[in-house]
């Protein structure tokens, strides 16, 4: 019987389980936004969400709590620096959980984990990603139109 037992198992042993979400959470709090599968993001969300609660109070006591999952001293940085103070006003729900299309190999239900307040440098570097993207699409469609490629000339 499985009474009172929490989580979900993830298909792998209780070692590898804790190291994948730490992991995740990690990732998690330097790009803040993440793309795993529902299960997972579910699972991390659980520890990201505590993670933060601790990161809002800023003492000594919760830095140490923190660096038990986040062994990267750069995302605790992060972490404490700038997402524990965009939090502190909300009591909850720091993280939200969007979902995608099905993976194409194994039809696992994709899904975006992201931190719901995003700071304004995640902000300008997907907007400069975007136009960058959007320029490149631009630059091709001028290549076909002309009829121009980039591979070169057949010698005969």
């Amino acid at each position: 019987m499985r009474h009172r037992r929490v989580g979900r198992k993830l298909g792998r042993k209780k070692p590898h389980r804790e190291m994948m979400l730490r992991n995740m959470v990690t990732s998690l709090f330097k790009v803040e936004s993440i793309r795993t599968t529902e299960a997972r993001a579910k699972e991390a969300r659980k520890l990201a969400e505590r993670i933060i609660t601790w990161a809002k109070k800023g003492d000594l006591h919760s830095r140490r709590m923190a660096f038990r999952y986040v062994r990267d001293d750069g995302a605790l940085k992060h972490l404490f620096e700038t997402i524990g103070p965009r939090f502190k006003a909300r009591a909850g729900g720091y993280t939200r959980i969007m979902k995608l299309a099905r993976r194409h190999g194994d039809a696992a239900p994709v899904v975006i984990l992201e931190l719901t307040e995003k700071s304004e440098k995640v902000e300008e570097a997907k907007a400069a990603r975007k136009a960058k993207k959007q320029a490149d699409k631009e630059a091709k469609s001028k290549e076909r139109e002309k009829g121009e490629t980039n591979l070169p000339e057949a010698r005969g």
